[in-house]
């Protein structure tokens, strides 16, 4: 007989985590609360692995901390990797997905296997036996999370705020203004570009920063924003050139009947490989809906823009990792336990699903009467355990993976900063096939194999 595993949450995080689980001989309990109860960011009523924030998973390039991430993780055979290369559309050097597609794809792999077992209700304390894996995600029940502070060691709760762009019908695009390229030329011409004069950017900028925002619910009203997601609204009030020299800047994107460059661009990437939906890059918001369509119908190309969704801003939970969980997010006071996810401090949509699969054979391997895989500090999977394992100086707060977190090469590589890349690089992914080797032999490992 199997042994079996509780999952909680069908987000990126849980559903990896499951998938480990299962290709490494287990069985698993997975609990969702939809369709039964939503969180305030969720639309889908019963699809896992929903993404709301955007449909980018970044960088394609493992040069980039967040490409190597990708590259390590398709080497373990992540169900997420899986299901975003079979639902791609073009985005350029990055890697988006078709969201509908993904979480499809993700929904009929689990519950279609016939080791999974799908319980749809809210979970509101820890099972109290089983080797349990939290993925509840950055917006856990109110209820859950209650119990979490009250029931864990040395708990101390932190909450950041993060926010969605909004997505407009591709039909009401003006392509006469809107002009397709990606910067530099890399990829495909995927991005639909805006292009703003110095006018009409002062008056975009002078819209934004005096437009009403939605109104805060009580328990969301000490903001703290997260650097890597903050509202459009909110970078614009910290000088006239910062959004021109972030989500709006204007270099590798010449103007196609000049070549010169316009004095602030706006992005919009493919939301789907039909082309009918674009999200505006950069641009996650808390305007009210009514403020969102007068301001950003001001943006030259969508003067007539039809918001297929606008953007919303809601509340996010993560643990004091440091003082929690060890590096296989196991933890510390209760070892029977995994947390993975958002909500361990790991950011980004690729960094959640890592950390689901590190939990996930870990839990996995706990369960068979294993021992713990800890992934090397010269990967990025190993690198992000043990930054939420330790922290850094001053108050803990969310990362993305980064080469800064990574432990350093021996010798000095020469060729700059994109030849040190590469060598992390090669170095990571050497060590992750002799990981997979050792997990799951050479022989490729069939999910759907039962007893």
């Amino acid at each position: 007989m199997k042994p079996e595993i509780n999952v909680i949450g069908a987000g990126l995080a849980g559903c990896e985590a499951a998938w480990q689980a299962l290709k490494l001989g287990c069985r698993v309990k997975l609990y969702e609360m939809k369709p039964h109860k939503m969180s305030p960011a969720h639309h889908s009523a019963g699809g896992f692995a929903e993404l709301v924030c955007s449909n980018s998973l970044r960088s394609d390039s493992p040069e980039n901390a967040v490409g190597l991430l990708k590259a390590e993780m398709t080497a373990m055979g992540s169900l997420i990797m899986e299901a975003a290369h079979a639902c791609r559309v073009p985005a350029g050097s990055a890697l988006a997905v078709d969201r509908h597609a993904f979480s499809e794809y993700i929904t009929n792999k689990l519950k279609n296997h016939p080791d999974v077992t799908v319980i749809e209700e809210e979970v509101t304390r820890l099972p109290e036996d089983g080797i349990t894996v939290v993925a509840t995600g950055p917006l856990t029940s109110d209820t859950f999370a209650a119990w979490i502070k009250e029931n864990v060691a040395d708990y101390e709760g932190l909450s950041f705020y993060d926010a969605a762009a909004p997505i407009v019908d591709a039909a009401s695009i003006n392509r006469e203004i809107a002009f397709a390229a990606s910067r530099y030329g890399k990829g495909e011409a995927c991005y639909l570009n805006c292009p703003m004069t110095k006018e009409e950017y002062e008056a975009f900028y002078e819209a934004l920063i005096t437009a009403e925002t939605a109104h805060l619910h009580e328990f969301e009203e000490d903001l703290t924003v997260f650097e890597g997601c903050m509202p459009v609204e909110v970078m614009a009030s910290r000088g006239f050139d910062v959004l021109r020299y972030g989500p709006m800047k204007p270099v590798g994107l010449p103007l196609p009947d000049t070549g010169k460059e316009a004095f602030a661009v706006v992005q919009l990437r493919m939301e789907n490989n039909m082309g009918s939906m674009y999200n505006l890059v950069g641009f996650q918001t808390h305007l009210t809906f009514p403020e969102q369509r007068r301001v950003f119908r001001m943006i030259p190309g969508l003067e007539n823009a039809e918001f297929l969704r606008y953007g919303v801003m809601h509340r996010n939970t993560f643990l004091n990792s440091p003082k929690l969980l060890d590096a296989n997010y196991r933890l510390r006071s209760r070892p029977t336990v995994f947390f993975a996810g958002q909500m361990t401090g790991v950011e980004g949509y690729v960094e959640s699903a890592g950390s689901g699969l590190v939990a996930g054979c870990n839990a996995a391997l706990l369960a068979l009467s294993k021992q713990p895989l800890y992934f090397p500090e010269e990967t990025e999977l190993g690198a992000m355990g043990a930054f939420v394992s330790r922290g850094t100086t001053g108050k803990f707060q969310p990362m993305n993976a980064n080469f800064g977190i990574i432990k350093p090469l021996e010798k000095k590589v020469k060729g700059g900063k994109v030849a040190r890349n590469a060598e992390y690089a090669r170095r990571s992914l050497r060590m992750i096939e002799q990981i997979n080797t050792e997990l799951f032999g050479t022989k490729t490992v069939d999910t759907n194999e039962t007893d």
